[in-house]
């Protein structure tokens, strides 16, 4: 028995957005215990700043909404920013009135809908893929002539 793709698409959404809901409404930072960590990659990499890193991933956590939510909605992808742009606003707002060991930032809904913006290209870079992969394969020119058709037309 096979499945449908969109089937586990919907699936992948599902548990994705359990995830995310996790990540954002958990009562205390996500990141609170990786400060080690973090200070030990910002003294390698001066650049990577914490605000940097942050900001880079709440940019990959919204990557799958946009890749899923393409694959769901081919007729209507104009739609994909949109829902992006609401569910963060809704996590971070969630945050703002529940949770006051948390901080919402405009930052986070810039990141997360650009990260919704790279699904999308993901999504648009495999059906182009897909599609060159099963495209038929170009005729080889023949001797000038061409088909009969062709021929016809010419003359």
């Amino acid at each position: 028995m096979t499945s449908h793709w969109w089937r586990d698409a919907r699936a992948w959404l599902v548990a994705y957005g359990v995830a995310v809901a996790l990540i954002g409404f958990w009562p205390v930072p996500v990141d609170s215990g990786a400060g080690p960590l973090l200070r030990a990659v910002t003294a390698v990499f001066p650049v990577a700043t914490f605000e940097r890193i942050e900001f880079g991933a709440n940019v990959v956590m919204f990557v799958p909404l946009g890749l899923l939510l393409t694959m769901l909605l081919p007729q209507a992808r104009w739609l994909v920013l949109p829902i992006a742009f609401v569910a963060t606003v809704t996590l971070e707002s969630g945050q703002a009135i529940a949770l006051s060991a948390r901080t919402p930032s405009v930052l986070d809904i810039i990141a997360n809908t650009a990260g919704a913006c790279l699904g999308m290209l993901v999504a648009a870079f495999i059906e182009l893929l897909a599609r060159s992969r099963t495209a038929p394969p170009e005729l080889p020119e023949s001797s000038g002539e061409g088909r009969p058709e062709e021929r016809r037309s010419l003359r």
